[in-house]
């Protein structure tokens, strides 16, 4: 049986059985878009995400502190390379081709939703929501309270928003542009851009930490309540929850 879900929005792991997206990260390459109800379009971009951590990435993980749990992790590119600096750090992701990519490249992650019971709850000193993942389940206001309770008391959360001025929601399908995969059901997806971001986490109680665009990539970093804690001892988290490759059941090894 498996952990005891929170409650979350009903397609959190909408991911999880989407052919196009499975087939896209084993190949490492699109074309890949989420398509809107009303026909629009909008790519992913996934041959960056299964690519190493380009410059952008990395002035981003500079700002990481503490234990790191990358949240969406997809095919692993953070967590590989938070992993070769010696870092405390793990990968979630609904998406078992994601978690066994993430895998080859010798990070460690496990097949889970944001919204069920997580290792370290209460203690990591990062949580990333990088590449559009802010969208998670189509309500950044849920998803915002979701983090503040899985980090320490002073943790921060580094976001990616949408490079545009928006706040939107939308039910969405992960499509190619061909005739392969059959399109993921429809989910409910969200995109925020920055300014719409830093509204929503005031009335939550964080506190803006920084802001900047890059690449034409923008983030957000945000503090969670009780700024003046000291950052969480890495150590502590990664005893308590002894992560370990996940078994064959709920992940693949070998693709």
């Amino acid at each position: 049986m498996g952990p005891e879900r929170l409650s979350a929005p009903p397609a959190a792991r909408a991911w999880e059985a989407c052919d196009p997206y499975t087939a896209a990260l084993r190949a490492g390459r699109g074309p890949l878009f989420l398509r809107r109800a009303d026909g629009r379009l909008l790519p992913l971009d996934v041959e960056r995400w299964c690519a190493r951590a380009d410059a952008v990435d990395l002035e981003a993980l500079d700002q990481c502190e503490g234990a790191v749990l990358d949240v969406g992790c997809g095919p692993g590119r953070l967590v590989a390379e938070l992993a070769a600096r010696g870092r405390t750090v793990l990968g979630i992701d609904v998406s078992e081709a994601a978690v066994a990519r993430t895998l080859r490249t010798g990070g460690q992650s496990l097949r889970r939703s944001v919204f069920e019971p997580l290792p370290g709850e209460g203690r990591w000193g990062t949580v990333l929501l990088m590449d559009g993942n802010i969208g998670i389940g189509g309500d950044p206001g849920a998803l915002l309270a979701r983090v503040a309770a899985l980090l320490a008391p002073g943790g921060l959360l580094i976001a990616e928003t949408a490079r545009a001025d928006v706040d939107e929601r939308a039910h969405v399908q992960v499509v190619d542009d061909t005739d392969g995969p059959t399109p993921g059901s429809p989910f409910p997806w969200a995109r925020i851009g920055a300014h719409a971001l830093l509204r929503r986490a005031a009335v939550g109680g964080w506190v803006t930490s920084a802001q900047w665009t890059s690449g034409e990539r923008r983030f957000v970093a945000l503090r969670s309540s009780d700024s003046s804690a000291e950052p969480p001892n890495s150590t502590a988290v990664i005893s308590s929850q002894r992560v370990k490759k996940p078994s064959a059941d709920n992940a693949e090894t070998d693709r």
